[in-house]
C-alpha cells in the first residue's frame, strides 16, 4: 500500500495519520523524539506493511508483474492498490477525495516543522501535483510511476506498468478489494492494541 491507504487506515486521529505517512522516512527506532500518537502511527505503518507483504492476494498481484519488473513489482502494486482505493473512494469514505486530500495537506503544512527533512523536501511537489487525488486516474498513476522510474535512473521501468494495469484491470481491482477489506479489519485491530 502507498500513501493514501496508509493515511486512510489511520482513522480519524491526525497524529496517527502523520506518523503513518512519515514512517518510510524514519530509520530503525529513531522516532523516540516524536509525540506518542505520531510514534504509534509509525508503528502502525510497519505493522500494515508486514501484513501486506505476507498477504497471499498481494503476492498474487505482485507475481503477475515480477517477470517484467523484478523486485520493483511490490512497489508498483502498492501504487496500483492506491489507485483502486482512490478510484473507489466513495465506497470507503463519506468525505469526497478532493476534500480529504486537501485536509491532509493542510494537516501536514500545520505540522511542517516536525516532518522529516525528506518529507519536507517532497511535500511541495506532492501538494502542487495533488498526488493523492490524482491516484484515482490511470494518467495520474502513470505520472507517479514515471517519476519513480526517473529516481531509479530508468532501471525499474515502472513507467511502463500502466500497460499491465490496463491489461489486467478487473483482476487487479478484484484482488485489491478482497485484500483491502481484510486490511481494514486488521488496521482497526492494530489501532486498538496501540491504545
Amino acid at each position: 500500500m502507498n500513501y493514501l491507504a496508509h493515511i486512510y487506515l489511520s482513522g480519524e486521529i491526525d497524529e496517527l495519520k502523520i506518523g503513518n505517512f512519515i514512517a518510510d522516512s524514519i530509520k530503525g527506532n529513531k522516532f523516540s523524539h516524536f509525540p506518542s500518537k505520531i510514534k504509534e502511527g509509525i508503528i502502525l505503518h510497519r505493522a500494515l506493511d508486514t501484513f501486506t507483504d505476507k498477504h497471499p492476494t498481494v503476492r498474487l498481484s505482485t507475481h503477475r508483474l515480477f517477470d517484467d519488473y523484478g523486485h520493483y513489482s511490490a512497489v508498483i502494486i502498492d501504487i496500483l492498490y492506491d489507485h483502486f482505493l482512490a478510484k473507489n473512494w466513495s465506497d470507503y469514505s463519506n468525505i469526497p477525495l478532493f476534500d480529504y486530500t486537501k485536509n491532509f495537506y493542510d494537516l501536514l503544512e500545520a505540522n511542517y516543522e516536525i516532518l522529516p527533512l525528506r518529507v519536507q523536501q517532497f511535500l511541495p511537489y506532492m501538494i502542487q501535483d495533488n498526488w493523492l487525488y490524482n491516484y484515482a486516474t490511470i494518467e495520474g498513476i502513470g505520472k507517479i510511476l514515471y517519476q519513480m522510474d526517473q529516481r531509479t535512473k530508468n532501471k525499474s521501468k515502472m513507467q511502463f506498468a500502466t500497460k499491465e494495469l490496463k491489461l489486467h484491470y478487473p483482476l487487479f481491482e478484484a484482488e485489491f478489494t478482497s485484500f483491502f477489506n481484510e486490511m481494514i479489519v486488521y488496521a482497526t485491530q492494530e489501532i486498538q492494541k496501540l491504545k
